[in-house]
Parts: structure tokens; sequence; C-alpha cells
């Protein structure tokens, strides 16, 4: 039974939510309180946060960004129907997805179980390494190195890094990208992936050769270079 936190003020969605997901076999804490679901998403067990941006108080972002300072749980963000910004600086922070409110609980449903079945991959695949140059992975230890020097990335943006350095030189489509690394089909208007890819860009830095490590092909999709 997967172990999942509900953080949001709203009363009345996490209730609904909560007997929702609960009917579909999850076990669902609730935190109704911003400060109370930053401590409780330390609680052991708990798989993933499911996380509304507007709160009184400590707001989804600013705790968003404190609990990623200790860890790299999945969460989930709820966001303001067509807020961009609280998207995409959720997703800067090291948010894994989005749903924007409001939304139908089978659409949340859907997201939820994309991002679960990601990590159960990840666990599944066993112990694996690949090297581009100077740049190292580790899927056992769901680990990037460049230079020796660990990077700090979340589990999407590892799973993107992974997908395109097993296929290094080579262009990988926005789609097939989105469904090997984040396990859900790219929608017209989704901008994950491409947030996802411009963190990666940033902890990257550039090459020997000051050139980017991953490079966009227009209308196509994302290549990690080769590195000689």
């Amino acid at each position: 039974m997967h172990h999942i936190l509900l953080i949001d003020d709203d009363r009345e969605l996490t209730s609904m939510l909560s007997t929702y997901l609960q009917r579909e076999g999850f076990q669902v804490d609730v935190a109704n309180d911003s400060q109370l679901g930053l401590q409780q998403a330390a609680t052991p067990g708990i798989e993933l946060v499911v996380l509304d941006v507007m709160m009184p108080g400590l707001d989804g972002i600013s705790l968003l960004k404190q609990l990623r300072q200790t860890s790299q749980l999945p969460v989930l963000m709820l966001t303001a129907k067509g807020d961009d910004i609280d998207k995409v600086l959720g997703l800067e922070l090291g948010a894994d997805d989005y749903v924007a409110k409001p939304c139908l609980p089978r659409e949340l449903m859907a997201r939820i179980r994309a991002i679960l079945r990601r990590v159960q991959q990840q666990q599944n695949t066993g112990s694996e390494e690949l090297k581009v140059g100077p740049l190292q992975l580790d899927s056992g230890n769901r680990q990037a190195r460049l230079n020796g020097e660990l990077l700090s990335l979340t589990g999407a943006e590892f799973s993107v890094l992974w997908s395109l350095a097993a296929q290094v030189g080579k262009v990988v489509s926005k789609a097939e990208l989105s469904q090997a690394a984040l396990g859900k089909v790219l929608t017209q208007y989704d901008r994950s992936l491409d947030v996802h890819i411009s963190n990666i860009r940033q902890k990257l830095g550039k090459r020997s050769d000051d050139q980017h490590w991953i490079s966009a092909v227009r209308g196509k999709g994302y290549q990690l270079m080769r590195h000689d």
C-alpha cells in the first residue's frame, strides 16, 4: 500500500481527495497546516507529497524549498489554474510534476500513479552505470557525478538525464523522453519536461569546449552531446 501525504489548508478538498485515494488503495495522511505538513513529510514510509501552492503562512513554494534542503521525496504540486509562474517555479525548486486546480480526482490519481510508477521502475532496475566523458551516472544509488563531484539532482531530473545518457549522441523526442523518464504521456501545454531539462543544464554547467551538455533540437527533442 502506497503512503501519501496531502498538504493543503482546504479541509473540504483534502477530505474528498483522502477518501478517493483511500478507496483506490492508498494510505493517506493529511496536514491542513503547512508547518505541520513540513514536519509530517519526514515521517518514515511517506512515498509522495501532494502539496498545494496557495496556503496561508508558509506557502507551498516556500515549503518545497525547505523540504528540498533535506529530502528528495517526490512532490506533486497543486497550482492555481493558468498560473504558469507557480508551475515553473515549483518545478525549478524540485517538484516532480503539477496539477492545476480545480482538478478531477482521477486526473490527480493518474499523475500520482505516474510518479510512483517511475520510482518503482527505478528501484527495480538494479545497479547500472553510464559514463559520458567526465559525467558518471549510477542507477543503483540514483547519483550523478561530474568530474567526481556529486550533482544535486531530484529524482525526476536524474531520470531525464539517465534517459538521455542511455542514448547519448541521439536526439530523443520530448514524447519519448516524457514517457521514459517521467512515466507520463506528453500533453500540449505541459512544460514540466522543459523545466527539468533547464534545471539539469544549469547543474551541469558548460563543458570544457564551452558548449552545453544538452542540446535542444527544435521541433524534435533533446540530445546529450557525446564527449571525446
